[in-house]
């Protein structure tokens, strides 16, 4: 549970604001470089409020009516880049029931190792990602690297042979690798602790709204008979290019700090920058510091964070890579297989937005995560033993889906629970990381020789669910404990009044453990 209040945020309110000008046409350039020498142990965003001549007290009226400017700029843009990169990743599990595998003669287990090799460049493209977001612009470089994925999803269409196909899947794992790091560190940027939840859940929905439009799209390109140009190739093209769209909306109009987004008003800037000072895990500060890198090694919350990463999303891969396969393995054909895919979608989408709120209102994110687990062992269950009957075999494929919205809860708990710049980019690489070595290993118990019922990949669906629900208690007590710890400072709290959000200590670049009035949110 949350150690502030979960209640809207109370701000104090000093004289008339009704006069207060909140015209965008009074925005001041941001002025980064003298900050930086004057001190670099404060973020960037307490001398822009320091320098700000907008002595801005917000209502609770004023705070929900920009929230609600904001939640329509910024998660928008974040949900497409999110559906678009999860509908690109799993194009190669649709392409599959198209005649990929076929046209592209591959053999044996060249399938599964183009899927894994997608993740292993993800995963080392997360090293140099954890050393330049704390250097670039953040929205730019999703901007960016959106764009190029896009571009290496439409040159899998030219993919002649297995080697091709690889390599196309490789550079398209080495640009979707920005994705998740890059919103975690912007989502966090806007809302407090616990408004951030459910629009952390808002742009994650976009995989369950992939997983349908996925399954609308591979139909529709089946039915493409085209004997020199495949519907596959098609979709790959098609899909790339909206991709490349998204990417230019993004590099145009996601602003990289609520410092330099021009849809806002000066006090309105100000008034942001004061109310999201609580979380006291800072905007912005290219400041790299070693010991807060060397802190992450000694950090057990993070081990425990990455395993249960790892344990959920080796599931995650079995599901969204094999999927399709699975259900056409059934006996249905391919056009088939895909329509019976999509409700795997509305599983995640539900899922994703139960857990939203559920954390919102009630905090308990451990126990969200033990309760979406608890479903995902079931349908691990299901499809390792009720082998006889199709309905058991589909239901349990879309059970499993439920444990999507616990990997949105762990992203949200590490944007949370880390401070200090350096610390907390490289921390959301490294849990980003993780879900790639999930991903290696789930596509890997799936092996040639134990088609066409896979029951040892089946089984660790089940195996993995349950420790990843164990090791989530464990956190849980851990952070409880690691509360304890900080003794008698009083903690700061999400409903602390204006006035003391100017205080230079809400903005210093400090780690979780360095700050004695950071408090642990489970």
């Amino acid at each position: 549970m949350d150690s502030h209040s979960k209640s809207e945020p109370i701000t104090e309110v000093k004289g008339d604001t009704s006069s207060r000008d909140t015209s965008s046409s009074h925005v001041r350039p941001v002025t980064d470089k003298g900050h930086e020498a004057r001190d670099q142990d404060l973020d960037q965003a307490y001398w822009y409020v320091q320098d700000s001549s907008n002595a801005v007290e917000a209502t609770p009226t004023e705070l929900r009516r920009l929230r609600r400017k904001i939640d329509w700029w910024i998660v928008p843009i974040m949900f497409l880049c999110y559906t678009m990169q999860f509908i690109d990743k799993v194009s190669l599990n649709y392409a599959a029931v198209m005649g990929l595998n076929q046209e592209l003669k591959l053999k044996g287990n060249e399938f599964t190792n183009a899927a894994t090799w997608f993740f292993i460049a993800f995963l080392i493209a997360e090293v140099p990602n954890a050393i330049i977001l704390q250097r670039v612009p953040i929205a730019k470089w999703l901007g960016l690297n959106v764009i190029l994925w896009g571009i290496a999803t439409a040159c899998t269409a030219a993919a002649k042979n297995y080697v091709t196909l690889l390599t196309a899947r490789i550079f398209l794992g080495i640009f979707e690798a920005a994705i998740a790091p890059c919103l975690i560190l912007i989502s966090s940027q806007w809302y407090t602790k616990s408004e951030a939840a459910p629009r952390f859940s808002i742009w994650y929905a976009g995989l369950g709204v992939g997983q349908i439009i996925g399954g609308i799209v591979s139909y529709a390109f089946q039915q493409v008979k085209n004997p020199t140009f495949s519907g596959w190739k098609i979709m790959f093209i098609v899909l790339g290019l909206v991709t490349v769209i998204i990417g230019f909306i993004t590099l145009f109009f996601l602003p990289d700090t609520p410092m330099k987004a021009h849809f806002l008003s000066e006090p309105e800037k100000i008034m942001l920058l004061k109310h999201v000072s609580v979380n006291q895990t800072g905007i912005r500060n290219k400041n790299y510091k070693l010991s807060q890198a060397l802190e992450i090694l000694m950090d057990p919350a993070l081990y425990l964070l990455v395993l249960v990463t790892i344990l959920i999303s080796i599931s995650s891969g079995v599901i969204t890579t094999y999927s399709a396969q699975l259900i056409r393995n059934f006996g249905y054909k391919p056009p088939t297989a895909a329509l019976l895919n999509m409700p795997s979608g509305i599983v995640s989408i539900a899922s994703t937005f139960i857990v939203g709120y559920g954390v919102r209102h009630t905090s308990n994110r451990w126990a969200w995560i033990v309760a979406c687990c608890i479903p995902g062992i079931l349908g691990g269950g299901l499809m390792s033993f009720a082998t006889s009957t199709k309905a058991g075999q589909l239901a349990g494929i879309y059970l499993v889906n439920s444990i999507t919205a616990t990997l949105i809860v762990i992203y949200q708990w590490t944007g949370a629970n880390v401070a200090g710049q350096t610390k907390r980019v490289i921390s959301v690489a490294l849990v980003s990381g993780s879900f790639s070595v999930g991903n290696i290993i789930g596509p890997q118990t799936f092996q040639a020789r134990d088609a066409p019922d896979f029951i040892p990949a089946k089984i660790t669906v089940l195996a993995t669910q349950s420790a990843a629900a164990l090791m989530t208690v464990v956190l849980f007590f851990y952070y409880v404990w690691a509360n304890k710890r900080k003794g008698a400072t009083p903690a700061v709290e999400e409903n602390l009044g204006m006035a003391g959000r100017d205080d230079e200590r809400m903005w210093e670049d400090r780690t979780d453990k360095q700050n004695p009035t950071f408090r642990y949110v489970y």
